[in-house]
Order: structure tokens, then C-alpha cells, then sequence
């Protein structure tokens, strides 16, 4: 079972140091202002090295119900924020279900294959950085997007949707552990979003939804709906 992301045992490693450094320091330390700010700065990373073990955490995920085909499982934890449809002139270029998916700092982060296929094609863009849970962050921030084409038993191409990792006013890291032509399973890890972001997904129009705005979802473990 695995409890913290791989992507985050860096950072925390860091911040466990810093924060022993610190603490080195105030008990050296000549001077009691010396020994306030080493202390205070021990404090300040231990709770960040704590916060970024809570952050980093990967839960193993199963899905609600058995899988018969064509469920899509929510790729992120958070909250829908969006979902109508929308004409994708980015990925798909046709009529498409948008859902939007918005993760908050307290949500875990790893992202997940929402349906088995072949990836076709994936469209890295650096943009900016506004709140991750604003419209306009699905156009004008840095973004991951991701084409998949869903095949059916026989291997043949059935229909194509899009997933799109998308950074948030502080996520400054985007992190896509897939390439293109790899084929991948409903529920499988495929990466992260670093401190706060968002997910949208592009998907057929013959899609029933099983959630609506408001939702709380949980990537690998909730079935938004179904494509028929």
C-alpha cells in the first residue's frame, strides 16, 4: 500500500532537514533573540513538514461498483464545480460534456485515469496562474491535457476523451508520469498537481452523468457517469 507520493519525498526530506537545522541552531545559539527566531523557524517547517506529509498522501482507491464498461471514474478529488456542455475547440474539436473538478489544498492530489485506452496525444501549455477554481483558469493557466482514445474489447477505437490538469493560483508544478501511445487502466496513477489545482474533463456527448455541481468526488473511487 502506498501512503506518500513519490513526487513529494523530496520536498519533504527538505523540509525535515530545515526544520532539524533550526532546531540545531537554537540549542547553540548564544543569544535568547537568537534562540526566539531559531525556535519560531523550527516550528514554521516542522508544521509545513507535517502539512506537506498530509498533502502528499496517496490512498489506495477502488471503485464504488464493479466496472462493466464505459463508467468513467472521477481522475481527482474535490468538489464539480462545472458541468454542462461546451463546444472543445482545444482537444476533442467537437461537442463535448465539460466536467470540472476543483482540488483544494486539503484534497489529495494524485491524479487518476478516468477510463481504459490508448493515449493519443498529450498538449503541454505554460500559462499563467490564476485561482484554479475561476472559468477563465481552464483557458489562460498552465495546463497538461491529455487525448484518449477508449477502445472496446475487440482493440477497436471507439471514442476519445480529454483530461486536462490544470495549475491553480499556488500549484507551480504540473507532473504527467504518462506518454504518448502507453496504454493505461481505469483507476491507475498517472500524476499530480503540486499545491492546489484543478481537472477538467472532456467527454462524448453520450455520456449520463451520476453526479451534478456541488458534488464532493474522490479520484480512482467515484463514478461520475457512464459513457454509452
Amino acid at each position: 500500500m502506498k501512503y506518500i507520493a513519490k513526487e513529494g519525498i523530496k520536498i519533504i526530506t527538505v523540509i525535515l532537514l530545515l526544520s532539524a537545522f533550526f532546531l540545531f541552531l537554537y540549542f547553540y545559539a548564544k543569544y535568547i533573540y537568537l534562540k526566539y527566531l531559531f525556535l519560531s523557524l523550527f516550528f514554521l517547517f516542522f508544521l509545513f513538514f507535517l502539512f506537506s506529509i498530509y498533502f502528499f498522501r496517496d490512498p489506495e482507491r477502488k471503485p464504488d461498483s464493479i466496472l462493466g464498461g464505459g463508467e468513467i471514474v472521477s481522475p481527482a478529488d474535490g468538489k464539480v464545480i462545472f458541468l454542462q456542455e461546451v463546444f472543445d475547440d482545444r482537444f476533442l474539436k467537437e461537442k463535448a460534456v465539460k466536467v470540472s473538478i476543483f482540488m483544494s489544498l486539503f484534497n489529495v492530489h494524485i491524479n487518476r485515469i478516468p477510463i481504459g485506452g490508448r493515449v493519443e496525444k498529450i498538449i503541454y501549455n505554460k500559462g499563467k496562474f490564476f485561482s484554479a477554481n475561476l472559468d477563465k483558469a481552464s483557458i489562460e493557466n498552465e495546463f497538461n491535457g491529455v487525448i484518449l482514445n477508449i477502445e472496446d474489447n475487440a482493440g477497436e477505437k471507439n471514442k476519445r476523451i480529454a483530461f486536462v490538469q490544470i495549475a491553480g493560483l499556488i500549484a507551480r508544478r504540473i507532473v504527467c508520469n504518462i506518454k504518448e501511445g502507453d496504454r493505461v487502466q481505469s483507476g491507475s496513477r498517472f500524476g499530480l498537481i503540486k499545491f492546489g489545482s484543478r481537472l477538467d474533463l472532456y467527454l462524448p456527448l453520450s455520456f449520463k452523468q451520476s453526479v451534478k455541481v456541488g458534488d464532493r468526488v474522490f479520484s480512482g473511487k467515484t463514478i461520475i457517469g457512464k459513457i454509452s
